[in-house]
């Protein structure tokens, strides 16, 4: 009488194989370099309320050390104030980190070039798109707003005004989200961009959640333009949890923005 046959485990698989339906990629561990491949090395600055001496660089490997640098070394110190210190500490850390379970935010839209992107519009709406943009709050950092809408754009990229298509109306700084909304209500506004440098306390997060919650008090939700926040200290993960539907972080261009805008107006008017 026939045994049945005993297990045999399955060969490799082999490098470069993409995954079956439904799977999940695989990862890749991987550790800090330094020096060499795989050593776990990191450079680490921060300041602390202490005048710049001996003790002030003990408390400096202690944090470290506590942050998991092991050895935790100053590589550099220097006072920066009146009982401030601003240092550099250089140590290993062991945290492995497996790159299949890093959750970031891919771009779900295509790049279009400005001629794509102004007939997509002319097609699509056959007029032209209006974006409202501003720095709300208190925050006075055009810089970011400015890179974003203005012609002369940012990396190499002309910004939205040099869309023949799209209708830019730059508010500027400091604007009161009150009177976002009533601009925005003014020029039936397709799209309100808004640029949030100033980070202290959250100001960007609770400035972003006040937004939101009045353009959802004008509006119905179908007739609401599309809200989109950028800003160097940004989480992109952050949009359904601040309540607009984009979130752009820091080195995002003014292609990336119009093509995005471009994209969700046309699921729009196709819905």
């Amino acid at each position: 009488m026939s045994s049945a046959p005993a297990d045999v485990p399955a060969p490799p698989t082999p490098p470069g194989t993409p995954p079956a339906p439904g799977e999940a990629p695989p990862g890749r561990l991987v550790l800090p370099y330094g020096d060499t491949t795989g050593d776990g090395m990191v450079q680490l600055s921060f300041t602390l309320p202490l005048p710049h001496d001996k003790l002030a660089e003990g408390a400096a490997e202690q944090l470290a050390a506590k942050m998991g640098m092991d050895p935790a070394m100053v590589v550099h110190a220097r006072p920066i104030g009146d009982g401030f210190t601003f240092f550099v500490v250089y140590g290993r850390v062991r945290h492995v980190v497996d790159t299949a379970r890093v959750e970031v935010v891919e771009r779900d839209y295509p790049l279009l070039g400005p001629k794509e992107a102004n007939l997509a519009i002319r097609e699509s709406l056959q007029r032209r798109l209006v974006v409202v943009g501003a720095c709300i709050g208190t925050d006075a950092h055009t810089v970011g707003i400015d890179a974003i809408l203005n012609v002369k754009g940012f990396a190499g990229e002309k910004g939205l005004e040099y869309y023949r298509e799209i209708k830019v109306v730059n508010l500027g700084a400091q604007v009161a989200v009150p009177a976002l909304v009533a601009a925005a209500v003014a020029e039936q506004a397709d799209a309100v961009l808004v640029s949030q440098v100033v980070t202290q306390r959250d100001a960007h997060l609770l400035n972003t959640r006040e937004m939101a919650a009045a353009f959802r008090e004008a509006y119905p939700p179908a007739r609401r333009p599309l809200l989109v926040v950028g800003g160097p200290r940004f989480d992109e993960r952050m949009a359904d949890e601040l309540g607009v539907d984009r979130v752009f972080a820091r080195g995002t261009t003014p292609g990336e923005v119009a093509s995005f805008l471009v994209d969700r107006v046309r699921r729009r008017v196709a819905a």
